[in-house]
Parts: C-alpha cells; structure tokens; sequence
C-alpha cells in the first residue's frame, strides 16, 4: 500500500482525509489586506492548507520585451511580457512570515512553490512544513535537489511531464533524500484546463509507478473534476480561489470563490465517505431494508393437498417467505394444510404430494 507523508503533524495519503490546498497565487492583487482575508476564507471553507508563490520577477525571468519573453498560444495572457506578468502576479515576500503566522493562528498550514534556490532559502526561515515543486519547474533538476535536501516533504505536480521526466524529478529527490517524503500531483496546465483534457485515470497510474500518495491540481472550471479524482484515488486536491472573479487579476478567471470552494470541500468530504472498501455483507443501514426484498407468498388460498402453481404462489414484495430462487421447486409440491391469501411461504407448508409427507 502507497505510503503516506507527514506534513506539519498532518498524515497524508490513502486512508487519510483528503488534503485540500487552497492555492492564493496572484489572487491578493498586491493588497495584504486581501491576502489576509483569503487565508480566513479559506479556513472558513475547510481548507488544510493555504499555498503561496515564492519568487520575483528578477528571479523567474529577464526583463526583454523579446519574443522569447512574450506570451502567446490562446492563453489568458497573452500579448503581455513574462516580466510584467510576474511582477504583477507575485507575492511580496515580506508578506509570507506574517501571512503564515496568521495561517497557523487560525489552525492552517502555510507553505510554497519557491521557484529558485534564494526562495527555497527564505521559505527555510519561515520554517515551512512543506515544499511544492510546480509544474514548469519539474524539469529544473537542480531546484529539486535543492529542495530535497531540506528534508521537508514536497508535493510535485506533473503539468506537461512526460513519464520520463516524472521519473528524472522523483529519482533528483530520492538521490538526496532518499525514499519516503514526495507527493505527485497529476496536473494539466492549461488555464482554465478543459475536463476532456485532464486523464484523472493516471491518478492510479502515478500511484502505482511510483508508490507515493497522488493527488490533483486542478485548473478547470467549477468543482466536478476534483470530486472525480477523489473517486479516482487522488488523496491531495490543489485549486485556486479567489475572493471575487468579478475582480481582475492573472488567475482569477479559473479560480473558485469561497462559496464555491466550501461546496468542493463539502463534496470532497461526502465522496471520501462514500469510497469506503470491498465490502458485500450488509451494512449497519440496510437492515431494515431487507424486509422489502421480494420473497415468495401464497397469493390465492389453498386447500391441504392443492398443488402450487403460478398463480397461487408469486415472487412480491415483503420479503418474509422464502426466497423467489426456491419458486420452481415450491411448484413440484402440495400445500400440507390449508393456507390464507397472503402468507409468506415457509418449507413446512410444503410436501411431496397430496397425501405425502411435509417437506
């Protein structure tokens, strides 16, 4: 069985509550105030986790105006300078210790995508419990070394990644920390991401490849697709939320707002319930049920020695006679006595023939 980590005291992986990471990303737009407001809307919808974004323009990319450094292919922001976009869309990082002491007064983990070795060393300060290595940065093997050997836990996700170089990053974080402390999260990394696009079938996939816990970081719209991968096996969820899409900023438009996200929340909860395990005895509920089952019942009065038939004997609902499965054998047989309309059949109102014996 996939074992689980241990984040910040909190166990995750099969057989634990799922972990729901509630991904801030762009959506404080520059207001620490607003971010403040984001981690209580978060703990108020039933988030585990909130999730930040550790980097700076400088640190991400070049300012050029270059073609290289424009973003294009039908994305919500194209047109727009990688450099501008990451200066608006990052967070200051003399927010993130105050933002994670407020998290943890409300009883929330805090952690990060660092997205280079200087984020890594200041996420090392603020004593994250984990680290999230994103998607665009999976090929950055280095990076990943550098974060294994924190000796924290660290949830990958997948975005983009052929199988081999998911196994180039889990082998970089096994080489310096060896087995035991990595998350993967199937990822499609297109924002919003369609539903057709997502294969939540590779959920099982990773997990078995890879014997680690398996989760989803979702950018569809709504919150039918991280119900389905919790139904699928996924025992993280990340997502985005936001407080209002009505207010513009860079990831807005495929994030949930808290109503929405406590109804995921909600939803995820019921689901997980309802995966249960193998089990085909009868539960604790469907007792009182059983009495509705069909059985066999005498449906026309019968003199002692009348022969069953198919119109005096019928499979119908309760289920208090024998079972129907018995109804051709029944109909070899005599009644032993006389029997009223609307008994259920038992095998002492049966016998051989119309002088034999009981059956």
């Amino acid at each position: 069985m996939t074992a689980t980590i241990d984040i910040g005291g909190r166990l995750v992986g099969p057989g634990e509550p799922v972990y729901i990471v509630a991904e801030m990303s762009a959506n404080h737009n520059q207001s620490f105030d607003q971010a403040v407001e984001l981690i209580r809307a978060a703990k108020d919808a039933g988030a585990d986790a909130v999730k930040l974004q550790t980097y700076t323009a400088e640190t991400l990319t070049l300012d050029s105006d270059r073609e290289f450094f424009r973003v294009d292919g039908g994305t919500l922001w194209d047109g727009r300078t990688l450099f501008d976009l990451y200066g608006e869309a990052f967070t200051p990082w003399a927010w993130q210790p105050k933002l994670k002491d407020i998290a943890s007064q409300l009883g929330l983990q805090l952690f990060s995508s660092p997205f280079d070795p200087t984020a890594v060393d200041f996420l090392e300060t603020m004593n994250v419990p984990a680290h999230k290595i994103a998607s665009f940065e999976l090929v950055d093997l280095p990076l990943i070394r550098k974060v294994a050997a924190t000796g924290k836990p660290i949830i990958m996700s997948t975005g983009m990644a052929t199988l081999g170089e998911i196994e180039e990053a889990v082998d970089a974080v096994y080489e310096v920390a060896g087995r035991g402390n990595l998350a993967l999260l199937k990822c499609t990394s297109a924002y919003p991401a369609p539903p057709e696009e997502m294969n939540l079938r590779c959920i099982h996939h990773l997990s078995e490849t890879f014997d680690v816990p398996v989760g989803l970081s979702d950018h569809t719209l709504g919150i039918a697709v991280p119900i389905a991968a919790v139904a699928l096996g996924a025992t993280i969820i990340e997502k985005h939320f936001t407080l209002s899409r009505s207010v513009p900023g860079p990831d807005s438009a495929f994030s949930l707002e808290p109503d929405e996200l406590r109804g995921m929340i909600d939803a995820v909860r019921i689901a997980e319930k309802s995966i249960g395990r193998v089990q085909y005895d009868i539960g604790q509920r469907e007792q009182s049920s059983r009495s509705f089952r069909r059985s066999l019942f005498v449906v026309e009065s019968v003199r002692a020695g009348q022969q069953f038939t198919a119109v005096n004997v019928r499979s119908i609902r309760p289920g208090d006679g024998l079972p129907p499965k018995y109804q051709s054998d029944v109909l070899k047989h005599y009644a032993a006595k006389d029997i009223p309309r609307g008994t259920p059949l038992a095998w002492h109102h049966l016998k051989s023939g119309p002088e034999g014996e009981s059956a």
